[in-house]
């Protein structure tokens, strides 16, 4: 089988650059709070648009394409030759998409009548059209693919398109996800279905609380996370910097409910066992797992399942929930997570789970509350669930020249 590395990681627009997060989450273990202006003129500006290109797209694309672009940078690859350009592709998704263009276009269709909606509202919204923007953008003419799974949405693509360069369809794949869904009606839809927390309005900063007995909902986050996947013999030749290797992918579903995993936690750890399956690593330990860890009901289960696929060496495993300090970016979370799993192997440092005051169960795993924590980290787990009972795992490894 051929070998993927990661060669670039960016996420976009949180706080500004990522390392510049990283560092605030792993050096002083603080919640991230947004610097970015309202109107994303910085944003719109670093990625060469105009504000009248701006306005003819939803937010979580232009997060895409400001991700993306910092990817690219980050790799050194440009397509230059045609059969560059063919073998070197896109896959980025969206849980939800351009909702909030939804929503004033509605709005506007209301109050001043269909003559007024414009013409860029369909290709604005469109989920697959943050894949075409980055795509028509870098002149990538590989495969051209989205993936809508809702908070499943980051790991499917990179899984995804990590096995199409397995299977010879591509060299380069960028991957990942966005997502723009802090608006009325995000805010107003994940309120209703109760998944928000609601109990700690007076001190907002605390309220992601994975693990923790009061745990109460998730807080919601925005932006982007984009990787850049590369055959290892393509990336060798051309000298790239190789972050780490990618290791093992494995999916599954729940058949239990459109919001909630089963209690047994079973779709969860079948995803994770497929992704154990899917190596070739023999004797295969995993160091650290960023859980999918929302604050909500849900994390107990998880972590259940989690002690079940370490067995035996859980008390070696370290596994935080960095959705503590970023909040829940939906379609872009499994993205943003597997860049924090590939980080701390870079760094050889595992994030912390802040606010963890009070931990709901005992466990061996250790949590990492409130404190980051050095450590060996060879092999590394991101998991993602997402409504409709989806499940996703990748597993990342030390890469050894």
């Amino acid at each position: 089988m051929r070998i993927v590395g990661v060669t670039s990681l960016r996420a976009s627009p949180l706080v500004a650059q990522l390392l510049n997060l990283m560092q605030k989450i792993m050096l002083h273990n603080m919640l991230v709070k947004s610097q970015l202006d309202p109107k994303l003129e910085n944003l719109t500006l670093r990625i060469g648009w105009r504000k009248k290109d701006r306005r003819k797209v939803d937010d979580f694309i232009l997060y895409g394409i400001a991700a993306s672009k910092e990817a690219i940078d980050d790799s050194g690859w440009i397509p230059k030759s045609q059969n560059d350009q063919f073998r070197t592709g896109v896959m980025i998704g969206s849980g939800i998409g351009g909702l909030d263009l939804i929503y004033k276009t509605s709005l506007t269709l209301n109050e001043k009548g269909p003559r007024r909606i414009s013409p860029f509202f369909i290709p604005g919204a469109l989920i697959n059209l943050v894949s075409g923007q980055v795509s028509i953008r870098f002149g990538l003419k590989g495969p051209n693919h989205s993936v809508v799974t809702a908070c499943a949405t980051g790991a499917h693509a990179i899984g995804d398109a990590a096995r199409l360069i397995q299977n010879g369809d591509a060299e380069v794949m960028l991957a990942g996800g966005a997502e723009n869904p802090i608006s009325e009606l995000g805010i107003g839809g994940f309120n209703a279905c109760k998944a928000l927390s609601t109990k700690f309005l007076e001190t907002p900063e605390q309220a992601s609380r994975p693990y923790d007995i009061d745990r109460d909902g998730f807080v919601m986050g925005e932006g982007a996370g984009v990787i850049v996947l590369e055959e290892y013999e393509h990336a060798r030749a051309r000298k790239a910097k190789i972050y780490c290797e990618f290791a093992g992918y494995g999916l599954s579903g729940d058949a239990h409910h459109i919001t909630a995993p089963s209690e047994d936690g079973e779709g969860g750890k079948r995803a994770m066992e497929a992704a154990i399956n899917s190596t070739s690593i023999p004797n295969l330990k995993i160091d650290y797992i960023n859980a999918h860890g929302t604050s909500t009901m849900a994390d107990t289960i998880e972590l259940r399942a989690v002690e079940e696929v370490v067995k035996g060496y859980a008390h070696e495993v370290s596994m935080s929930s960095t959705k503590s300090s970023i909040g829940h970016l939906l379609g872009a979370a499994g993205a943003a997570e597997a860049i924090f799993s590939v980080l701390s192997i870079r760094d050889q440092i595992v994030p912390p789970t802040i606010n963890l005051e009070n931990p709901a169960e005992e466990t061996l795993i250790d949590l990492v509350p409130k404190k980051h924590k050095q450590r060996d980290v060879n092999i590394v787990m991101s998991n993602s669930f997402g409504f409709g009972g989806t499940n996703a795992s990748v597993l990342f490894k030390k890469f050894l020249s």
